[in-house]
Parts: C-alpha cells; sequence; structure tokens
C-alpha cells in the first residue's frame, strides 16, 4: 500500500536513526494515512488521505 496522501501528496521522509553509539542506520518517517470514502464529483469513492487534510477541511467525507 502507497503511503502517499491523495490530496496534498505527502509521503514518508527518509533519514538517518542515530543510536548512542553514533552508528547510522537508515529509516523512514510514515505520515498519518487513512483510508476514508469521500465525495467526488457526486460520487463515492474510497481515497488515502492524511490527517492533516482530514482536519483541514480539504476532503468532505461520503455519510
Amino acid at each position: 500500500m502507497a503511503k502517499r496522501c491523495d490530496v496534498c501528496g505527502k509521503q514518508p521522509v527518509y533519514g538517518n536513526q542515530l543510536s548512542h553509539s553514533m552508528i547510522h542506520t537508515r529509516r523512514r518517517w510514515l505520515p498519518n494515512i487513512q483510508s476514508v470514502k469521500v465525495n467526488v464529483n457526486g460520487t463515492t469513492k474510497r481515497i488515502k488521505v492524511c490527517t492533516r487534510c482530514l482536519k483541514s477541511g480539504k476532503v468532505q467525507r461520503a455519510i
């Protein structure tokens, strides 16, 4: 499953995990993606949306 918001395009960010002994290993920070039913042009579709887009009202949830 793609960890990408269909509204704003937010996706995973990559970087280094740094231990106490300064060993660098790669890691990812994942966005909080929710699968919701949304009204799109009068039809109901299931899309993946980040919680920031849900809270800000950028999508209209279907009932």
